[in-house]
């Protein structure tokens, strides 16, 4: 069965081509796996060259097996072919053309980034370094291209066309009769060979010999007659040739007929308020005028809706008057105004639907169910006072006053950690759940302690639950005794449900700490209603509809935190599920937000209400963030407290009983020789039973430390960042390779002293390079020196050297010159074992450490009395 298992999973058939953005771009990022016939030609180019791939999908109909990152990738060439075919010089200039990225495109592509890996790289620097790699691929084509600009484009699409070299301007003016000017130019090249735009009448002139040429030119005229009377009268009067003066309504008539005139051909220019609809009247309904009395989703807000005007409120009688003018453009608080009859009495009825009260998670929906019925239909939601200085105080929490942090928290704040404590202060206030989504390594455990240190200080009745994966309880309690050491602490594991759920209805401390699995298991939980609920590694509800996530959902509190240090990005369902635990119904249901996103798909402008909408909740702060950068040290060490399985608690107890016996039997080289090597038996416990016992089947639920590097590496997996794994000892290695591949979707690379120096070089090489490799599994005197392994910003030790300088050496392999990322450094130590006890020894006497330790390798260990060398060894 279990090599059944093992052969599907192997022809396990990739069914669509997942993409990440990356600082200078983007990449295909896939799992090991086949490809189905229609993805793997497509694969293979973007692997063979990304820009040249990306530039030719657009020329296809949208594939349906492109993930979010891709649509909006070939939304990006979508756009850009559009922009290269507006450009009228087109056929002159050819590889010389020009492409913009004008405001509107720009605008459009930022509000349609999607929810996924890398989404943060990409700016309007981004977006242009693109349009440039897109348009650097037409170059090379045209110039290779030996026919026309039409026929290279005919050859490629169906639906793409050369402009014509016409191009109409419609601008206004200020004369009152005429308030709008006409003009049509024409692209042609001058002496010096540059590509000038002339008004038409000189092309008259530039081809009098050349009727022929000249008539080309003007053949699109004829079409665009065709499809506009107006566009018709000027050419059958001649007037086409000259400047024109326009009355409101000729302007009218011409703005209406553009699609149309398009559709020939010819690019127009017209003013941004026909182009971005800014002409007609809408409904605005503002809420929140004043600061409401009691606070959360469940805020009544007044509505008062009003008509406006590109932002400007229209009175009564401004609207009445524009009810008896007729129908066209209508100049009105110095903007152009679309009279349309039908559409302002329709409004003026919808108004009396919107008077009245409405909820705040209401008024939030009222973005995205605007968004399903079309641009036409429903009313824009504006803030009134309160409500706008909450969501920019919300949206960029430096504004907030200040919280002061609490004498008795034993750490410094970094600004940004400041920030973040201040901000969970700020929800806390005003009932609200909160995202804490910082990038691993930016602290998000001390900010949410400083915040629980103020709640007790504030609140002397207070009762917290915090709930995390079973294999990070010693990291928080050592976290809880190490910053905020005056703070009542209980941890509800280790025991039957049943016991703990006694223990909980005698004693309740200020906060406790369980895990997801003991919360299914302990019903007194949900008879409590907490102060606040914190769930660590938020991820583990990404699943609405397992029993652990319900379970998780239906605890009661005042207020909830969810921490995340992945990118909750990567499936909309997963962000559905974590907003149904933070802030009930902001979503609606689970059926509506499938409904919306669906639509996403269609529309992916729609990710930027959805944005809008979510971001006052989520507090996501990332390394590559130049203000964060600049608030770390280049090298964040931490240790990673990691408890022992049942059956590592029962081999180390049963080990250092043996061994006490022994002690007493033997002294000098011997002595010497057995402490030495009890140590490695020791680590081995520490590292998994089976390596101790020499058994190969390593389940990474009989190990504390396999469960730790798995949320480790789990999060720098979604990030799709690189690690180092150092281990002291070789027999591991291949074990550790097959769980990390597991996570990693596909193996990296494993060194030790076995490994041939040509070899070597391949692996620094390929992992150096920009294909993803994860991860490199080194051991520590192999890898030690001679490495140059900087694409790597995480290390893990996975068990210690007793000798900074050796595990510092070995960190030096990622934290080195060339460098560009903060490197995290995770030494994993399990709790109670002689692992901590003589980290502990290292920690508080440094310099002996530097001197002493430094040179001697772990032999000082060997130099303890029996009585001393137990107490390190026995577990706590």
């Amino acid at each position: 069965g279990e090599q059944r298992i093992q052969e599907m999973k192997q022809v396990e058939i990739q069914k669509r081509l997942r993409f990440r953005f990356t600082k200078n771009g983007f990449m295909l990022d896939e799992r090991e796996g086949k490809f189905s016939e229609k993805i793997l030609p497509w694969k293979e180019k973007f692997e063979a060259d990304k820009w040249k791939a990306l530039y030719e999908i657009g020329f296809e109909e949208k594939p349906d097996w492109l993930d979010a990152a891709g649509s909006f990738l070939y939304l990006l060439t979508d756009l850009f072919q559009k922009q290269l075919t507006r450009q009228p010089d087109l056929e002159l200039a050819r590889e010389n053309t020009e492409v913009i990225l004008d405001t509107d495109t720009m605008e459009r592509l930022l509000n349609s980034v999607p929810f996924t890996l890398g989404s943060e790289f990409v700016t309007a620097d981004w977006l242009k370094t693109a349009f440039l790699n897109l348009k650097h691929v037409f170059a090379e084509e045209i110039s290779a291209y030996e026919g026309t600009v039409s026929l290279y484009l005919a050859e490629k699409s169906q639906h793409l066309r050369a402009p014509e070299r016409i191009f109409f301007h419609l601008v206004e003016s200020k004369e009152e009769d005429y308030p709008f000017a006409f003009l049509a130019t024409y692209a042609t090249k001058g002496e010096d060979d540059k590509v000038r735009h002339m008004p038409l009448r000189y092309a008259l002139t530039e081809y009098a010999a050349k009727r022929e040429k000249l008539l080309e030119l003007l053949a699109c005229l004829n079409r665009a007659s065709e499809v506009s009377s107006i566009i018709r009268e000027f050419v059958e009067k001649g007037e086409l040739f000259h400047p024109l003066r326009l009355t409101s309504d000729e302007a009218y008539q011409i703005l209406k007929d553009i699609p149309k005139i398009e559709e020939t051909g010819i690019v127009c220019r017209i003013p941004n308020w026909w182009k971005k609809n800014a002409y007609g009247v809408t409904m605005s309904v503002n809420l929140g005028e004043d600061k409401p009395p009691m606070l959360g989703l469940g805020t009544i807000l007044g509505m008062v809706p009003q008509l406006v005007v590109d932002g400007l409120a229209l009175t009564r009688e401004e609207i009445e008057q524009l009810l008896h003018q007729t129908e066209g453009l209508a100049f009105l608080k110095g903007k152009w105004i679309e009279v349309d009859h039908a559409k302002l009495q329709k409004l003026l009825d919808d108004m009396e639907n919107y008077k009245g009260e409405l909820t705040l998670a209401e008024a939030l929906r009222m973005g995205l169910e605007e968004q399903k019925s079309g641009a036409d239909v429903g009313p824009v939601v504006t803030n009134g006072i309160w409500m706008a200085k909450l969501f920019q105080d919300l949206r960029n929490p430096k504004r907030i006053r200040s919280a002061v942090v609490p004498r008795s928290f034993q750490a410094t704040l970094r600004p940004y950690q400041k920030t973040g404590f201040t901000w969970l202060n700020y929800m806390n206030q005003l009932h609200f759940g909160a995202c804490l989504a910082d990038d691993m390594g930016l602290g998000k455990t001390v900010q949410v302690l400083a915040f629980l240190e103020k709640l007790r200080k504030s609140n002397k009745e207070a009762h917290v639950l915090l709930i995390v994966p079973a294999s990070l309880l010693g990291n928080w309690q050592k976290e809880v005794e190490k910053f905020a050491p005056q703070m009542s602490l209980m941890i509800l594991h280790g025991v039957s449900a049943k016991q703990l759920g006694k223990i909980i209805k005698e004693n309740q401390q200020f906060l406790t700490i369980t895990t997801y699995g003991m919360v299914a298991r302990i019903e007194e939980l949900s008879e409590i209603e907490w102060d606040c609920l914190i769930i660590d590694e938020a991820q583990a509800i990404k699943n609405p509809l397992t029993k652990q996530t319900k379970k998780v959902k239906s605890l009661k509190s005042k207020m909830r935190i969810a921490m995340t240090g992945t990118p909750i990005e990567n499936d909309l369902t997963n962000l559905w599920s974590l907003f149904d635990f933070l802030n009930k119904g902001l979503l609606g249901s689970s059926g509506e937000f499938h409904d919306y996103c669906k639509k996403l798909e269609e529309r992916p402008e729609g990710y930027a209400k959805l944005k809008a909408m979510i971001s006052p909740f989520m507090l996501r702060r990332v390394k590559t963030d130049k203000e964060i950068i600049s608030d770390l040290p280049d090298k964040l060490e931490q240790v990673d407290y990691v408890g022992l399985s049942k059956k590592q608690t029962v081999l180390y107890r049963k080990y250092v009983a043996e061994l006490a016996e022994k002690l007493e039997e033997l002294s000098g080289i011997q002595r010497r020789g057995l402490v030495l090597a009890s140590l490695t038996k020791l680590k081995q416990i520490c590292n998994h039973p089976d390596q101790y016992l020499g058994q190969t089947t390593y389940d990474s639920k009989e190990s504390g430390k396999f469960e730790m590097l798995r949320e480790i590496c789990e999060t720098i997996y979604e990030k799709r960042e690189r690690v180092l794994v150092f281990t002291q000892f070789k027999e591991i290695t291949s074990y550790l390779d097959e769980f990390l591949a597991e996570i990693f979707h596909c193996h990296g690379y494993v060194l030790h002293g076995g490994t041939a120096v040509s070899r070597r070089n391949e692996m620094v090489e390929a992992f150096q390079g920009e294909k993803y490799v994860p991860y490199m599994i080194l051991s520590v005197k192999a890898g030690g020196t001679g490495l140059n392994l900087t694409n790597a910003n995480h290390v893990i030790h996975f068990d210690r050297w007793w000798n900074p300088a050796v595990e510092n050496q070995a960190t030096d392999r990622a934290y080195r010159i060339g460098q560009k990322s903060n490197v995290i450094v995770h030494k994993l130590v399990c709790k109670g074992t002689i692992e901590e006890k003589i980290d502990a020894m290292i920690e508080s006497k440094k310099e002996l450490a530097a001197n002493v330790i430094g040179s001697g390798g772990e032999n000082w260990i060997t130099e303890m009395s029996n009585e001393e060398l137990l107490s390190v060894l026995t577990l706590d």
